[in-house]
């Protein structure tokens, strides 16, 4: 196949990091190629070069497209040559309708007036080819994170797409959203639409990947040709980090103790819909030294339940009861959750998890200033900077002194700093919502690794994951969630991935 793209020699540096190191990569016409690497390789550095982000002038090599070398002084200038990328973080305005956010900046309009019917029609149309049945005038407030990725594709084809630029898009959607997602790119494909992925999810790129390059420390290791069908998880991994994981999970020996943390009754209702009950009257425990895992699909009320847990965080009204070493415990607001014992790490670590403009130094310590004050009361800059450290040692940080920002470390560093933050607070029982979310499979090592150790030291964690496989590795006992309620319980031992969907499946309708 001819190529459609065409990067040789791409070279990217900022102060005192060479982000890119004279990269590669060539894209045929159709293809689908994906993207891989370890969080800070180089993939999204690379995708913003050939889109334009970093313009031309920012970054020594040449780009070449569909024959022609190219030049981009902005997103724009590449986006009218057809190539549209489609960042992690969806740049939709919820409170817009479908048709406005696809046509946004690229107007139906006449004389500087919108023609609304042109606009509402073109907007059916691409919402067909893309497989939605909602009205072009939805808001997109009302549609769930996989509808929203599509509605991003349908405003990809408004501009008439040639190569698609996707950055994890299948990050934060459930098996059934991410594999409609799958069936389309490749119907892309056979229309000639070339596509270009970056995901962690290595089974979803066996799936579809026409090729693959890995890129490491910045630099193209290696590019794979996945034709043939010869091409596995254990080639890619290796090829990412460096050497073999001969173990996904790291080997563990629980030594499980008495029950730590024990909920009575739990009931939360929606924030705005007080009608609404979302979690339904859940009891549960968790003991000394184990991890619980919680699974269940999207909209379960995993993620409501821990929220309304850590200081009410989530519901208009919450009942129920929390007990810690048998004794009841107030939990009715994040301060008194924290001194309690209880610390959450949530699943959105750049809305709640972080100041994302704020140094490595600043985030550590957030949830104990105490534990950095002279007499409690005035921040010590000396035993700020020690905490900071030694978290940026222990938890192997790569950054390139805790003055970064935060905003400029990979999504695994991100999530290794909100780990910091809450075990520097000293919890007893912690909570870790979709910890591994959006990172590459050697930072989860890590972050598995951290779990384990948190066990071993004798404290209950609690994992909420919707990566089954995941949870099978690192968990001793699962709770499986459906409609706001625990529809199973099973030792990991006793566990599948087929059982977790059979608890599921059997309580479906009956919540």
């Amino acid at each position: 196949m001819q190529p459609i793209l065409e990067m040789r020699g791409i070279t990217k540096t900022f102060p005192g990091v060479k982000a890119l190191d004279d990269v590669n990569l060539r894209v045929a016409e159709g293809e689908i190629h994906a993207l891989c690497g370890e969080n800070g390789a180089g993939k999204s550095t690379l995708m913003k070069v050939l889109s334009g982000i970093y313009p031309h002038g920012s970054y020594e090599g040449a780009i070449s497209f569909r024959g022609e070398e190219c030049k981009f002084s902005g997103i724009r200038d590449s986006e009218n040559l057809g190539i549209i990328i489609i960042h992690q973080e969806l740049a939709l305005i919820p409170l817009l309708s479908i048709a406005e956010n696809i046509f946004l900046g690229n107007e139906r309009a006449s004389k500087g007036i919108i023609d609304w019917k042109q606009t509402f029609e073109r907007t059916g149309e691409l919402l067909k080819r893309v497989g939605l049945k909602e009205s072009p005038q939805e808001l997109v407030t009302n549609l769930g994170l996989g509808k929203q990725q599509l509605v991003e594709i349908a405003k990809a084809l408004s501009k008439e797409v040639k190569l698609l630029i996707l950055d994890e898009p299948t990050s934060s959607l459930n098996e059934k959203d991410s594999q409609a997602l799958l069936d389309l790119l490749l119907e892309f494909k056979q229309r000639g639409i070339a596509s270009i992925m970056i995901s962690h999810k290595l089974n979803e790129i066996a799936k579809i990947a026409d090729s693959i390059t890995v890129l490491r420390d910045g630099a193209a290791v290696s590019t794979l040709d996945c034709s043939g069908g010869n091409v596995s998880e254990d080639d890619i991994i290796r090829d990412m980090v460096g050497r073999s994981l001969e173990d996904r999970y790291p080997p563990r020996e629980p030594k499980i103790g008495e029950t730590i943390f024990e909920v009575k009754n739990w009931t939360a209702t929606h924030p705005q819909h007080s009608s609404r009950t979302v979690v339904k009257d859940v009891s549960f425990k968790a003991r000394a030294g184990e991890v619980v895992g919680i699974a269940g699909l999207m909209g379960a009320g995993r993620t409501e339940l821990a929220m309304s847990l850590f200081g009410r965080s989530y519901g208009h009204y919450v009942s129920g009861e929390v007990l810690l070493h048998g004794k009841p415990v107030d939990t009715s607001t994040v301060g008194r959750a924290i001194d309690a014992g209880i610390c959450y790490v949530t699943e959105d670590r750049k809305l709640y998890g972080l100041v994302l403009d704020e140094t490595i130094r600043r985030n550590v310590p957030l949830a104990n200033l105490p534990g950095i004050a002279n007499g409690g009361i005035v921040v010590s800059d000396r035993k700020e900077a020690k905490v900071a450290n030694d978290y940026r040692d222990r938890l192997r940080i790569k950054s390139s002194s805790i003055a970064q920002e935060a905003v400029n470390l990979s999504g695994g560093n991100q999530q290794k700093v909100v780990l910091a933050k809450w075990l520097f607070a000293g919890p007893e029982v912690l909570i870790l919502d979709e910890p591994t979310r959006g990172i590459d499979v050697g930072a989860k090592y890590e972050i598995y690794s951290i779990i384990g150790e948190l066990a071993a030291q004798g404290k209950a964690v609690i994992v909420i994951s919707s990566e089954m496989p995941e949870l099978l590795g690192i968990s001793d006992r699962i709770y499986v969630m459906n409609e706001g309620r625990f529809v199973g319980e099973m030792p990991t031992a006793e566990a599948s991935q087929e059982k977790i969907m059979a608890a599921i499946i059997r309580s479906s309708g009956k919540a």
